[in-house]
């Protein structure tokens, strides 16, 4: 079975590990560098990008995650959007930069602003997609290797680079487990392998 990590200092890291174990692969929390040791992807979760920013740092994390996205996949959703893209706006920030996006923080407002949606304009068959947006950034600009996936007024929202993958919204928060189960299939993961 296929060993995904989470990171799990900070955000709904339980619900990505769920979500996962429901799409067949067993998964594993990471807070420390040799915890990625013997995995197959990671994902890392929403939450506040600047408090994981801080976090990675003080855990040391920065340059191992950097180095395990050079080699295996990573799934980013919302802060992980964030932390994986090359541009941070509103304001700046650092980020591991393992895909070629622009992307905005807080872009769609406050906590208040936040919001479950349909989107009918996606590309994982089947009918609607629900999206949880939670004090969700924008794609200002999506680079080289991106394949859109899946829009919301316009923007990108879904995103496959390939051998990594982001969402702007909390896919781990609804029972449709299609984002994941893409997200495992270039591990090897087939649909239906869920124990």
């Amino acid at each position: 079975m296929a060993r995904v990590g989470v990171l799990a200092l900070q955000g709904d890291y339980e619900a990505h590990a769920a979500a996962l174990r429901r799409a067949g692969a067993e998964p594993r929390e990471v807070r420390r560098a040799a915890e990625l040791d013997g995995l197959d992807a990671l994902v890392i979760p929403g939450g506040e990008s600047t408090s994981m920013l801080r976090l990675m740092e003080y855990y040391d994390l920065m340059a191992p995650l950097r180095e395990f996205g050079r080699e295996k996949p990573v799934f980013g959703t919302c802060a992980g959007a964030i932390l994986l893209a090359s541009e941070v706006l509103n304001p700046p920030q650092p980020s591991l930069a393992l895909v070629d996006m622009a992307i905005e923080r807080n872009a769609y407002g406050r906590q208040l602003e936040s919001r479950v949606v349909r989107l009918d304009d996606h590309r994982l068959g089947g009918g609607q997609l629900e999206a949880v947006f939670i004090r969700a950034p924008i794609i200002r600009r999506v680079g080289r290797g991106g394949e859109v996936l899946a829009t919301y007024m316009g923007d990108p929202v879904l995103v496959d680079f390939g051998r990594h993958m982001v969402a702007t919204f909390h896919p781990e928060l609804t029972a449709d487990d299609r984002i994941h189960r893409r997200f495992l299939a270039r591990i090897g993961v087939k649909e239906g392998s869920a124990r």
